[in-house]
């Protein structure tokens, strides 16, 4: 084992970048807040400021998985498709396998320069976590309850609002709603065979609800939905950990 192989496995080197993350990321918080000012001001300037913020503190993340574990990201699509990354709003469909699914996908946005302005529809629950949730509140993000009953006017009304939003915005959705395990997976089959839809091999059913009013609300902003699949090679599962640990995966993002 090289030397900075047992740095990557030591307790005290992962508290120190959970440290800098930390701090960093309350540091970042602060600044965000005192952009609150900015809005009334000028809209599109707050947003620009929060761009490059959010991608400050995401890009330390990106910076794990890429240079501190090594994982190789290819992406495999269409050169006609690769000539428009980062230069139109989209939606992002992506299956929800992995641990580590979300950090590829931030890995793909931050190499066509929209992972600052990239966009979830979030569990409202998010919302209160300090650093991720208090950034995404910052950056617009639509935050959600999962009952469309209380969440389709917020929903709805936060997705318009972001109808001209000034940077290239990538809006990921995990249509499944949770990651996959085979316990969803059956149940969901279940589901399936009950309401006659077809039975899917790799996937849960989808929620419908958020892809359909995303779809609806930023017609005429979005140029194109990107169907996305992530897998790993050997059959991994990879993890946070994993990652944190410096260990190397292989992933394969299909696009079209």
């Amino acid at each position: 084992m090289g030397f900075i192989a047992f740095l990557k496995t030591q307790f005290i080197v992962h508290l120190l970048i959970g440290f800098v993350f930390v701090v960093s990321g309350l540091i970042i918080n602060l600044i965000q807040l005192c952009t609150l000012v900015l809005w009334p001001i000028n809209k599109q300037f707050y947003r620009r400021v929060n761009c490059r913020l959010a991608y400050s503190l995401w890009s330390q993340l990106v910076m794990l998985l890429e240079w501190w574990s090594g994982t190789e990201c290819t992406l495999f699509s269409d050169e006609a498709t690769v000539n428009t990354f980062g230069k139109e709003h989209v939606i992002i469909i992506l299956n929800h396998n992995f641990e580590i699914d979300f950090l590829c996908g931030w890995t793909m946005t931050e190499r066509f320069g929209v992972l600052g302005s990239s966009k979830v529809l979030a569990k409202r629950e998010l919302l209160y976590v300090p650093l991720i949730g208090w950034t995404w509140y910052f950056l617009e993000i639509v935050f959600c309850k999962r009952k469309w009953e209380e969440d389709r006017d917020t929903v709805i009304e936060g997705l318009k609002r972001l109808a001209d939003y000034p940077e290239y915005m990538w809006f990921l959705l995990y249509c499944e709603g949770t990651r996959f395990t085979e316990t969803k997976h059956r149940i969901s089959m279940e589901v399936a065979e009950s309401k006659g839809l077809p039975k899917l091999k790799y996937h849960l059913l989808p929620r419908t609800k958020g892809f359909t009013t995303a779809v609806q609300c930023l017609r005429g902003t979005v140029s194109a939905v990107y169907d996305v699949t992530l897998n790993f090679r050997g059959n991994k599962n990879p993890s946070l950990l994993g990652i944190l640990y410096g260990k190397k995966y292989e992933a394969d993002m299909c696009v079209r």
